[in-house]
């Protein structure tokens, strides 16, 4: 049976979590975490699912500060699994060097790297490496425009205005891909989806509260802004990004998930004055059918994902594993059950729905 060009892949994301264990007040260590996430991937990759993604945070609780290197560790040991960055803050970042190590990757792996751009939600990375928040948006759009051009061609010219201009000199490693995949990552800004859509980009949407449904205008928005621009909509690639879990039963994911994502939500909520402390009852109501986070049994978590193909057109499904700090042993075995039961149900039934032939 052959799969349209639109399949729907379906993969994991995450920030290397390092929060306390709730049980042991045990912090694991930065180092481990990565150890962990390469063994994450090589299962990942075994259970045939499509891509992991490791996204750029520069704070104690998390150890993605340079996910090209984590994920370089783990290309010469997998086979097929797309790797990539979800995402890489390139407000904050030299392009250049971007590049660079997303083309050494995608040599590392044959070919199987991609870049997921965006402006980020958390902001240490702006003080850390000199650069003011006046200028988040301006540093994006630059940035994404130098990169833009790099992966185009070997040699470069080009000048902005917060970084030094380049006069016709090439950069290296050329990328195995041609181009190197470049995704625009997004929280819900529309302006984010329209640039991606003129761009002719493929765009990831990070879906983490309220309904995923609600993020249709934004598809609207996107190939709206791609066809005007010249590019065919049919060929649009669509990622969400959602908070989850998969366990043997919807009970177990529920109360595996809940102290963790409860006690971190709580922590991010106190930094951005969030007005109500992350409750029970909300996380119950995220996990409901139309609800924002992917949390049950195979069969559920599958069916949501299939509504979310429906409803929003998407093309590729990460499952953010997790948010807050869970034993090494559960994420292993959700990774398991996303690629042995998840991923199969959600094909066939797509394939029955869809009409594939």
């Amino acid at each position: 049976m052959a799969e349209p060009a639109n399949r729907i892949e379906i993969g994991i994301s995450t920030f290397l979590e390092t929060t306390p264990d709730l049980k042991t007040g045990e912090i694991m260590s930065h180092a481990q975490r990565m150890r962990n996430a390469v063994e994450e991937i090589v299962l990942a990759d075994q259970v045939g699912l499509d891509v992991y993604g490791i996204g750029e945070h520069h704070r104690a609780d998390y150890a993605g500060t340079a996910p090209e290197i984590v994920l370089a560790a783990a290309a010469s040991v997998t086979k097929r699994i797309r790797l990539t960055s979800a995402v890489t803050v390139l407000s904050s970042a030299d392009p250049v060097r971007v590049y660079q190590g997303f083309s050494s990757l995608d040599g590392l792996s044959n070919g199987r790297a991609e870049i997921m751009a965006g402006r980020g939600s958390f902001t240490e990375s702006f003080p850390l490496f000199g650069y003011s928040l006046d200028d988040y948006n301006e540093l994006f759009e630059e940035n994404l425009e130098l990169l833009l051009a790099i992966r185009k061609s070997e040699k470069v010219t080009w000048r902005g205005g917060h970084r030094p201009a380049i006069h016709n000199l090439g950069v290296y490693p050329r990328s195995v891909q041609s181009p190197l995949p470049v995704w625009i990552g997004t929280g819900g800004n529309p302006e984010s989806a329209i640039r991606a859509g003129v761009l002719g980009l493929p765009v990831a949407f990070a879906i983490i509260g309220g309904m995923p449904e609600q993020f249709a205008p934004l598809v609207r928005l996107y190939k709206e802004a791609a066809a005007k621009a010249g590019h065919d909509p049919a060929k649009l690639q669509i990622a969400t990004h959602s908070h989850g879990f998969v366990s043997d039963t919807t009970e177990q994911a529920a109360e595996l998930l809940y102290p963790p994502i409860q006690a971190q939500m709580n922590v991010i909520g106190r930094e951005r004055g969030w007005s109500q402390p992350y409750s029970r009852a909300t996380f119950d109501a995220a996990r409901s059918l139309r609800g924002a986070l992917y949390v049950g049994d195979p069969e559920y978590v599958a069916e949501k994902i299939i509504l979310l193909r429906k409803n929003l057109g998407i093309t590729r499904f990460f499952l953010h594993l997790s948010a807050g700090t869970l034993p090494h042993e559960e994420l292993m075995h959700a990774i398991e059950l996303l690629g042995t039961k998840v991923a199969p149900i959600v094909r066939k039934e797509l394939a029955r729905i869809e009409g594939w032939e």
